[in-house]
Order: C-alpha cells, then structure tokens, then sequence
C-alpha cells in the first residue's frame, strides 16, 4: 500500500482546445499521486451531456494503477468508479442525510484538484481536470475520496453508466424527491429518472421528448404516457394537465436544462405541493416563473441525484444484479478513444441513448 509509481506517465486523452473546437485526442502527461491520491487506468467511459458543456467551455471505471501516502481500503489492481461528489463519510454533510455534498473534499469546478493543481499537462501545457475525474484519459489522478470500490466480475458498461449518466436520474426520485407510491411523475429528457420513479411507486409517469423513437425505450424502463411537444399547440404543461384531469402531477424531473423548459416544469406540477427537481444545465442564468413557485410549488436542483457514492452506488448495482434495474438496454453505441468526434452526431441520432467510450484495452 505505501508503493508509489514515481514516474510520470505518457498517454493518450480527449482534449477540448476551446468552444466550438472539435476534440482532439493529445498525448498527455500524467504525474504520480500524491497523498491520498490513487493513479487509476481507465478502461471504459460514459459520455454525458455535461461533458459537451466542458467542451463548449462552461463520470467510468478503472483499475488503481499505484497508491498515494495515506491512501486506506484500496490496492493496485482494484476495479472502482471515479465520482465527481466525494464521500469521505467524516464531515457534518456526509454523515447526514440532508445532503450528498461533501464539505471536506468540496464539488470542483476550476479544473484543478484539492490542493490547486493539476496533475496533467500537454507539452508543457497545464491540462485541467473535468470536475476532479477527467474519465476520457487512459490515465487519471484523483483523490481517493471520489472512489468507490466495486466487484471486479460487475460489468465494465454496467460500472460506467452508474458513475453518473443513469444514478443521476435514479437517484434523484429517490434521494432528492422521495417519490411517493402512487404519485404521478413527468420526466424532461426521458432520464433514469422514469426507471427510478416507477422503482418507488408511481404509477403515472409522463416523459417528454421531441424525438418519438425514444417512446419505446422511456416504455420499457416504465413510462406510462408519452408527449412529443412539436405534434401539439398546446404548452407542455397543458398537455401534462391534459393527461391527469387538469390537475397536473406530484413530481417533474428537468434533465435536460433548456431554460424554457424548467418553466414548463414548474408549471405541470400541481398547486401547493408540487416539487420540481432541476438535473440539468444549459446555460448559468435562465428566468424562472417566479409566481408559480410562490404558489406552494418547489424547486430544488440535484447534482448527482444527491447520491452518495460509497453508500448509495452498491445498493444501485444491487438492484442491477437482481436484475430490477437493466442498464444494458441504454447502451446503444459504443466507440474507441480515437473516434471521439462522432460524439456529437452520434448524440444527434434519434436512436442514441447512451455512449460508451473504450478507453483502454484490457490486456494494457
């Protein structure tokens, strides 16, 4: 455990130069952790849609490759998922239920790692890191609070999409709505969160979505009724109230983050005790509705679906080996590192829900 690579590794990562640019695959080099770091070989990774954010300038597992000082509860060789959210189980937020946010290892948005550098570079070049992961590298640094060690026979794809592109929208009808059985759920962006609403017991669950051949896929994971707004004249709010007797429903999950929208999810609640969770981003300021929160309605913005890795994650992959939960019908492309530019036509596919990226081979 107290063996440290002291060597700095050259590799192969994806790099966004600046908005707008295409992403480019750069030799990068990665310096060795230091105390409480881990070194990971990445081997699979999940393409997010905030991933594309931090590629217009605004999660994936992998094998610990060597150990930092200080580091506990994990040897080379181990098979974990890199977080964003840190749960180092000490601090005030990590030992309660109130929140997934931790206040030791904070959510990083600067590009840089706990003690304010970077541990990867181009050239010369200071290379920042996406939150504290940067998962579309062969090999990455990161503090050993941000992983989680998982059963090295969990499937690779499986293990990548948990890191955050499916528990996100699960785990918000479940950590941050606490979705009731038999409430009524509208999910924007026909997220996870319909498979999690209908886990929890809902029994009306609405998706939205402009593109109908998702239909099927929002059917099989639970959903009850489907709306595609461009088929309609109607607000999407209305067309929600029109399928629950004008009432509209308990639950709206946002995942998509395009600004008109989030109104359209207040307004489908109901009066007075209607909660909306936002998931999603496009831009940092957008205008809200004020009036119809004031009229007893909730907002309430999720990151990471307020799991915890380490507590909540195993129980996730529980419910996935018991095969409640099927993730292998979200993957519907997979690509090789050096393909990454198809990323974003392939996202543009109407019958593209999730994307892996092989990052390293396994006999690497």
């Amino acid at each position: 455990m107290t063996t440290t690579n002291s060597h700095v590794i050259t590799c192969k990562g994806i790099v966004s130069w600046g908005k707008g640019e295409p992403l480019k695959v750069e030799e990068i080099q990665v310096e060795p952790p230091k105390s409480n770091e881990v070194q990971v070989k990445m081997l699979y990774a999940s393409v997010c849609r905030t991933d594309l954010l931090f590629a217009n300038g605004f999660p994936i597992p992998a094998f610990p490759r060597s150990i930092g000082e200080g580091v506990t509860g994990l040897r080379e060789g181990d098979l974990v998922i890199p977080a964003y959210i840190a749960d180092c189980k000490t601090c005030e937020t990590c030992m309660s239920e109130k929140t997934n946010l931790c206040l030791k290892y904070p959510l990083s948005y600067n590009g840089l790692l706990q003690d304010g550098s970077s541990r990867m570079s181009i050239r010369g070049q200071i290379a920042y890191h996406a939150f504290s992961c940067s998962t579309w590298c062969q090999y990455l640094v990161i503090n050993v609070n941000f992983l989680l060690k998982i059963d090295p026979k969990t499937p690779l794809p499986d293990a990548s999409f948990l890191s955050c592109g499916f528990s996100t929208g699960y785990g918000a009808t479940w950590k941050e709505a606490m979705v009731q059985n038999g409430s009524s759920v509208v999910v924007f962006g026909l997220g996870a969160a319909i498979k999690g609403a209908k886990i929890h017991g809902a029994i009306k669950v609405i998706g939205i979505d402009n593109n109908p051949m998702k239909a099927a896929k929002g059917r099989a994971f639970g959903m009850t009724d489907f709306i595609n707004p461009g088929e309609s004249d109607k607000s999407i709010a209305e067309l929600v109230k029109d399928l629950t007797a004008g009432m509209g429903i308990d639950y709206s999950f946002e995942c998509t983050g395009v600004p008109p929208l989030i109104n359209e999810a207040i307004q489908s609640t109901k009066l007075g005790t209607g909660k909306i969770i936002q998931m999603g981003v496009e831009e940092p300021n957008v205008n809200i509705n004020i009036i119809g929160l004031l009229i007893g309605r909730t907002l309430k913005g999720s990151i990471f679906g307020g799991l915890k890795a380490k507590t909540d994650l195993p129980i996730i992959y529980s419910k996935c080996k018991n095969r409640e939960i099927q993730l292998d019908e979200l993957l519907s492309h997979e690509i090789k590192l050096e393909e990454v530019n198809k990323v974003f036509e392939l996202l543009k596919q109407p019958d593209c829900v999730k994307i892996l990226i092989k990052i390293l081979s396994l006999l690497l």
